[in-house]
């Protein structure tokens, strides 16, 4: 089911409050979800942008043509669609005051959880008249897009980051600003021996497949897998920069819905579901499954995860052998053998 906040973006155009664009128009649509409905007045092109692989399929198999990053420019106005990250959100909407045309139209949705009130106030600071309108428990935000935008867009965007020193990662994605404690734990229980192919499930910005690169340096090949796009170009800088040796390939795939097609000597994994959440194991338990169909026989699977979450019946029923190498007071690294 689709967020209402689908419906909040919409209305101002489907209430008659702001005028709905016209055929031969193009709206840039950042942070596109699958589900929404435009009104029947609403003659723009919407080109859809989402970075994240699962609502990327869904866009897609609605048949809605969506792009992973912005291409091309001068749209003639743009949606945006907030959510849960506030570096992320501030960047989409640099993004549209960059990408459209002065004069053109950006009209934002987002709920409280979302920040939309603390956006709207920013956009107020930068000297942007912004209207708002509330509805569907979420607030919609409108703006013409200044003759020069240059100095909004840079005091909003927000620049990447150096996590660890070394590490280049932009806010919204998993652990942006430093190394996830969980992930830090796993490194460390890396074998040290490593000479075959591996693949790092969930690879995030690149950290786990650097450390198995540097504390194995025979290792053959990582392939990783990644559902953020963004987060998966990092990784593409980051093994550059810090292995360059290493034969590395980069897929940007939803493992739950596509699986790897090659058999793999390790698999290395830090599932989601991590601190913060709540304890919701069926996205790890899928990655799982799918980690086992990707060993090759006698292949190991190595992954950290929350103390509290039941992988061990997943690692029973898919795998010969399974154990647990440590646990501290937070975390627990278990493996398998296929």
């Amino acid at each position: 089911m689709s967020r209402e906040t689908l419906k909040t973006l919409f209305h101002p155009f489907a209430s008659g409050t702001v005028a709905a664009p016209v055929a031969g128009e193009r709206f840039l649509f950042l942070g596109a979800e699958a589900g929404f409905a435009t009104p029947e007045e609403f003659g723009a092109t919407i080109v859809p942008v989402q970075g994240h692989r699962g609502e990327y399929l869904r866009l897609q198999a609605a048949r809605l043509e969506p792009l992973p990053e912005v291409e091309g420019e001068g749209y003639d106005g743009a949606l945006v669609l907030l959510g849960k990250h506030r570096g992320e959100n501030d960047n989409r909407v640099a993004e549209a005051l960059k990408q459209v045309k002065a004069g053109g139209l950006v009209v934002i949705a987002g709920s409280k959880e979302d920040g939309v009130q603390p956006m709207r106030k920013r956009l107020a600071n930068l000297g942007i008249p912004v209207d708002h309108m509330p509805k569907y428990h979420g607030v919609a935000l409108w703006f013409m897009t200044p003759e020069d935008s240059a100095a909004a867009v840079n005091h909003l965007a927000s620049p990447d980051t150096l996590a660890a020193g070394r590490y280049r990662t932009r806010p919204g994605m998993f652990s942006y600003d430093r190394v996830d404690d969980g992930s830090e734990l796993l490194a460390g229980r890396l074998p040290d021996n490593f000479d075959g192919n591996a693949a790092d499930f969930g690879a995030g910005w690149g950290y786990l497949s650097t450390m198995l690169a540097e504390r194995s340096p025979r290792t053959a090949r990582i392939d990783l897998f990644e559902a953020d796009h963004e987060a998966l170009e990092c990784a593409k800088a980051n093994l550059a920069a810090l292995c360059p040796k290493l034969t590395a390939r980069f897929f940007w795939q939803d493992l739950t819905r596509e699986p790897a097609k090659e058999k793999y000597d390790l698999v290395i994994m830090n599932p989601p579901f991590h601190q913060g959440h709540a304890a919701e194991p069926s996205l790890g338990q899928a990655m799982i499954k799918a980690a086992s169909q990707a060993l090759r026989g006698g292949g190991i699977l190595m992954l950290v995860a929350n103390r509290g979450l039941p992988y061990e019946a997943n690692l029973a029923e898919d795998f010969r052998e399974y154990g647990e190498t440590c646990r501290n007071a937070r975390f627990k690294v278990l493996w398998a053998k296929k």
